[in-house]
């Protein structure tokens, strides 16, 4: 009800398609929390994030890491801003997002709840295991829509699940342009009760041939080709974190970045009333907070509407 939508996505290169990641780096990473040891718990982020400390942990460890491998340098970002401005093509996103009042109350460091030593140990547990499996992780990047530009999408399309593949499908377009001509496999939570993605895909991909595989209530399957070679095999399928490794890490970015804008949303307006508790931004303590926060919204001068999501 309150924040951004965040939405994030993952891609691997591996020497066989049908290779399982969560078994080629099980000695870095698991899917199962509760287990002693080093391991980095990828899983759906409803599994893997608790409001707890060790939660929080958890998540960010896991999230950092991931950062890390994707990072030639094996550094994370230190910083929110240039961890949510990672992908490169969602320049006109990051203006929406800057745009926000709280985008400058955003935590200046990144690593809250890991310290650097434990970050680098685990990350360097993380980069010799995909080595050796001969796994990459090429990109990792989330995209944070703020409530203003959602709004404009729903009410422009008029349909919500219309309005999530407007943000989905420019990941898919740089997949396309970025990997595609050596075959990718893609895996996408699927959006609300859609079932039938055939159009959305031809419009996506202009001059592409689109061949629907199958369509049924739990699975969508497409295979969209080009005449230069290019090929995208995708999956939209519901619950794939819970068998796509790259949609579990995804979601975990997604949920990461979540936290750390809504972290920004509330140093902002805590500072324009004092005692005002915190909010996650769901419904319930959303209805909470923006009873107990007349103050500071009169404060800021922002309209209610461009807080609070229309759907």
């Amino acid at each position: 009800m309150l924040g951004p939508l965040t939405i994030g996505m993952s891609a691997f290169r591996v020497t066989d398609a049908c290779t399982d990641l969560w078994v080629a780096l099980a000695d870095a990473c698991t899917n199962e929390i509760g287990r002693k040891g080093e391991r980095l718990v990828v899983a759906d982020s409803k599994v893997v994030f608790t409001r707890t400390d060790g939660g929080a942990h958890r998540l960010e460890s896991t999230v950092l890491a991931f950062d890390a491998l994707r990072n030639a340098s094996g550094l994370t970002h230190v910083d929110a801003r240039s961890f949510l401005e990672a992908a490169a093509f969602d320049r006109a996103s990051h203006q929406d997002l800057a745009r926000e009042a709280w985008f400058a109350a955003l935590p200046t460091r990144l690593a809250r709840d890991i310290d650097d030593t434990e970050l680098a140990r685990r990350s360097q547990n993380l980069a010799g295991c995909a080595r050796v499996a001969r796994v990459e992780l090429v990109a990792l990047s989330v995209r944070a829509v703020p409530p203003v530009a959602l709004n404009a999408a729903f009410a422009r399309t008029d349909n919500k699940s219309t309005a999530h593949w407007e943000v989905c499908a420019p990941y898919l377009r740089d997949l396309w342009t970025r990997f595609a001509s050596e075959g990718v496999e893609v895996v996408v939570d699927r959006h609300g009760g859609r079932m039938r993605y055939a159009t959305l895909l031809r419009d996506t991909f202009a001059g592409a041939d689109v061949e629907t595989i199958g369509e049924v209530p739990e699975r969508s399957e497409y295979l969209v080709t080009s005449s230069d070679g290019r090929a995208l095999r995708i999956v939209f399928a519901e619950k794939s974190e819970s068998f796509s490794f790259a949609v579990a890490l995804a979601s975990c970015a997604a949920k990461y970045a979540r936290e750390v804008c809504m972290a920004g949303f509330n140093a902002y307006f805590g500072a324009l009333q004092q005692g005002l508790m915190p909010t996650a931004g769901y419904v319930t303590d959303a209805r909470r907070w923006l009873a107990e926060a007349e103050l500071a919204i009169e404060r800021s001068g922002i309209a209610r509407d461009a807080i609070v999501r229309s759907r």
